[in-house]
């Protein structure tokens, strides 16, 4: 398909052609430069060709529709330490390809081998027939095409895997017996197929592997927005090579990623919800189709903390003076926008010594490979997963570490660390095994941006092309994160049914939805459609999967829960102290919807607001809260309140993005000029997408 982008446009392309191709394992190994503010090594991609994936998701698909379908022997992943060392060695003579640099036509002559093919360098999208053309197309060579972006690519060169020892055990054909294209690729077959229960073995074979040689370099081609790489002579997904190395290393205004400081005022750096999701930290394949699995070494000055979304709770290996390196990994497929990395000085919070008998002293259990259980029945793919393990399925408190920038310990101390338990016991109790091994919680910056945490999924996405790219509709309009209420809507849609269906019908569903679809990619109507199949006639009041996304889903705003507000309301009537003995009752949801339905009042007096302050402590509430009560203290212009409006913009940059709307809109010269001296504030703190809605709302 001939994909036609708008250079000016703000549409986002996915171009990975996975229909054709996919990447099965990253093995990342990268340094973390605070200084030139930039991220660079090597990544290592093995993938499988099409004709065998293909295979194995209509067996996965029929076992979704089998209820008789086998249980996969699986089992649970334990921290296990490979060391990998640094097998990046730049030479001096290669310059990097920047992506979105080059022009077509130009002609890279730091390469005097030719690999770098940018003679037909493609300047845009559509700009290269051999963009689009990427399976097998006759006599055309066959394309792996990455979503990549804001990153400088080196070199690309296919991993000799066959010089690795011990490898012969993957080779079946004993014909085979000339290292050679085929028998490479017979290799990573093997290996990227190896059954779950031996996890800890693929995963040292997948380091191995990447610190292997090169065997020679590949065709490369970089635009703005994909790594296109080819190999002389493969025409088709099969003859390619199944193990490549890329070097690169990322930009200092890449989007992947915010270079800022922490509460201390110390560097840190963590990957943000960017609408470009990881693609400017590693090329990757975007489509949430392409779950994958993988591995990384980080290396960072011994001062910095390294915290990574993998299985294993990471402990840093001094190199040499003054550098560290962190190994994690992860044996669950999933998408490549799931990888998440940060990077600062911050300090791990931990209990004051208590009794043995806390819950929060619960210690992780190592099973042994051989420590499977068939507790239940498995319809995603083959990976060692925890529902099959009956020592993980009662395990109601994983582990779990803090960590937070020093001025805030103390606070994280006193509270936090006294909730994650009883919250990781609630959710147990409630969904059953948790899907995950531990838990890291991170004390961010005021500047994260928290509702730019929207990710690409099928419904957002136009035609998708037979390679299998396709293009997200206005997916780079730094508003639209800020104008979508999708995170909220859902989480008031499962208190709506909740209250519809009552607790015990709902968490019994709950539970049960978890175990029948952990570990795969579900729509919304997947969820609704198995909701009301397992609710009882006599209780679905009418509900129906069409009447709930048209309510929910496909209208703006939120939908009023009546019975809620007769709840808000009927305490009116009351004694004053009776009033505030009931209001105070109430939880953040329920304020937040009060607040909702207050705000579409036309008036309310100032003496009205003081009350409404007072009865709740709004100026103390959680963030949500907080937000509606500064859009009603702006609608009603109550000036004495102007100070919890000064602190939300400030402490909470991302969600304050709707604020400075309404104070400029208002067109009140007071409201607008605390707005400007909020954003002088902040600006250098906020990130690039806030930063920029919010300048051209105010200049």
């Amino acid at each position: 398909v001939d994909m036609q982008l708008d250079p000016a446009g703000d549409d986002l392309p996915l171009m990975a052609n996975t229909s054709h191709i996919l990447v099965k394992h990253y093995v990342l190994d990268l340094d973390v430069d605070f200084e030139s503010q930039v991220i660079e090594g090597t990544i290592v991609l093995f993938l499988e060709d099409g004709d065998r994936f293909k295979k194995q998701n209509r067996s996965v698909e029929e076992a979704c529709q089998s209820e008789s379908n086998k249980g996969c022997k699986l089992g649970m992943p334990e921290p296990c330490h490979v060391p990998v060392t640094n097998a990046r060695t730049f030479s001096s003579e290669m310059e990097y390809n920047d992506c979105a640099i080059c022009s077509k036509g130009e002609k890279d002559t730091s390469d005097k081998d030719g690999n770098h093919d940018n003679q037909e360098h493609a300047a845009g999208i559509s700009s290269s027939k051999r963009c689009c053309d990427t399976g097998n197309h006759g006599s055309e060579e066959f394309l792996l095409v990455l979503d990549c972006c804001d990153l400088s690519v080196l070199k690309v060169e296919e991993v000799d895997v066959a010089a690795v020892p011990g490898m012969e055990k993957f080779t079946r054909s004993p014909e085979l017996t000339v290292v050679s294209e085929e028998l490479r690729n017979q290799i990573v077959r093997e290996l990227v197929t190896l059954p779950a229960n031996r996890w800890r073995e693929q995963l040292d074979y997948y380091a191995r592997c990447s610190q292997a040689a090169g065997c020679g370099e590949l065709l490369f081609d970089t635009d703005t927005w994909s790594l296109q790489i080819r190999k002389t002579g493969a025409q088709t997904a099969t003859d390619f090579p199944h193990a490549i190395r890329i070097w690169y290393k990322t930009k200092p205004e890449g989007r992947s990623v915010t270079w800022t400081s922490d509460q201390s005022g110390r560097p840190c750096v963590y990957t943000v919800g960017s609408p470009v999701n990881n693609r400017a930290l590693f090329p990757c394949q975007e489509p949430p189709v392409a779950m994958s699995t993988w591995q990384a070494t980080v290396r960072a000055a011994a001062s910095f903390v390294v915290l990574m979304s993998g299985e294993n709770s990471a402990k840093p290996t001094q190199l040499w003076e003054g550098c560290s390196s962190w190994y994690y990994y992860v044996t669950m497929p999933m998408p490549a926008s799931t990888f998440t990395i940060a990077v600062g000085c911050w300090t791990e919070v931990k209990m004051e010594p208590c009794s043995s008998g806390d819950p929060a002293t619960e210690t992780p259990f190592s099973p042994s490979e051989a420590d499977f259980r068939h507790v239940g029945v498995c319809s995603h793919m083959e990976y060692p997963c925890r529902f099959q393990n009956a020592s993980a399925t009662t395990q109601q408190i994983i582990p779990h570490r803090v960590f937070a920038p020093v001025c805030l310990t103390g606070a994280c101390q006193e509270t936090l660390l006294q909730l994650i338990p009883p919250c990781l016991s609630a959710a147990h109790s409630v969904l059953g095994t948790h899907p995950f091994s531990r838990l890291d919680v991170l004390i961010v910056p005021a500047n994260f941006p928290s509702l730019g945490m929207a990710r690409p999924n099928k419904d957002k996405t136009g035609h998708t092309s037979d390679s299998g790219a396709s293009v997200i509709k206005h997916g780079l309009n730094p508003e639209k994160i800020f104008m979508q209420v999708h995170y909220l809507k859902g989480y008031f849609l499962l208190r709506f049914l909740a209250e519809r269906l009552g607790d015990e019908t709902y968490f019994s569903f709950l539970r049960k939805f978890v175990h029948a679809f952990h570990g795969q990619l579900i729509l919304s109507q997947d969820f609704l459609q198995m909701l009301l199949e397992n609710v009882p006639e006599e209780k679905r009041l009418e509900l129906s999967v069409e009447n709930i996304y048209q309510d929910w889903l496909e209208s703006s705003g939120i939908p009023k829960v009546t019975k809620w507000i007769r709840v808000n309301r009927r305490p009116r009537k009351r004694k004053r102290r009776e009033r505030e003995a009931v209001f105070e009752k109430l939880l953040p949801d329920q304020l937040v919807l009060l607040l909702e339905h207050l705000l579409e009042q036309k008036t309310l007096s100032h003496r009205t607001l003081r009350s409404l302050q007072r009865t709740y402590q709004l100026q103390d509430q959680d963030a949500e809260v907080r937000h509606r009560w500064c859009e009603l203290i702006v609608k009603h212009k109550f000036t004495k309140a102007y100070e919890s409006v000064e602190r939300f913009l400030q402490e909470d940059q991302a969600m304050g993005v709707y604020l400075y709307g309404e104070l400029m809109v208002s067109e009140d010269a007071r409201q607008q000029q605390l707005a400007r001296r909020c954003f002088e504030r902040t600006r250098e703190q906020m990130d690039r997408s806030s930063a920029q809605v919010v300048a051209d709302m105010l200049f």
